[in-house]
């Protein structure tokens, strides 16, 4: 039997999540945008809610074309607020925009948005040891450094425990438990 960290449970679309992307090391800006999107949008949520949601989210934000997020007109961003696909608030949907356009002066200054965020953790992976889910934290000194200048920068929905997610999802972070079958595979990615 393959052990996996205990917080994906058995639901289908949380095990394939975990086993194909949770903690691998990320170094493409769509997809760097596309976590950073949606790790806002879950704030106050399930991650499992925004992974239900994350096709249509792909859908309505131009498959997060950063560029073309970040032209989106305030007449797009009502309609969107009736859209039950997606997480109908706001600042969220707002917050989207917005970020698209900070995303793309990031992109100006470091070259990429790679190079700002692998700079919080001196372009190399931290591998944590963790035995069971109720060790894994909910921040650490670099997802604080990182919620600070990312909220100087104007981005918004980007606390810590935000940024400290977004570490794990895309792999600047390797918090799979000690036990889960995955934490070697991604070491060596």
């Amino acid at each position: 039997m393959v052990k996996r960290c205990d917080w994906c449970g058995d639901d289908p679309l949380y095990v394939a999540y975990h086993d194909r992307e949770w903690g691998v090391p990320v170094h493409d800006d769509r997809t760097l945008f596309e976590f950073l999107i949606l790790e806002g949008a879950q704030a106050g949520l399930s991650w499992i809610t925004i992974l239900r949601k994350r096709e249509h989210y792909r859908k309505v934000f131009h498959d997060f074309d950063v560029k073309r997020v970040a032209r989106m007109r305030q007449s797009t961003m009502e309609k969107l607020l009736l859209d039950p696909g997606i997480v109908r608030n706001r600042l969220k949907v707002e917050s989207t925009v917005g970020n698209a356009r900070v995303f793309l002066t990031v992109q100006e200054e470091f070259g990429s948005f790679d190079e700002y965020l692998w700079g919080f953790v001196g372009g190399e992976q931290i591998v944590n040891r963790f035995a069971t889910s109720k060790d894994l934290p909910a921040t650490s000194p670099e997802s604080d450094a990182m919620a600070k200048d990312m909220k100087a920068r104007g981005l918004k929905f980007v606390g810590s425990t935000i940024c400290y997610a977004l570490m794990q999802g895309v792999g600047l972070v390797n918090d799979h438990l000690t036990t889960c079958f995955r934490r070697r595979e991604i070491q060596g990615m």
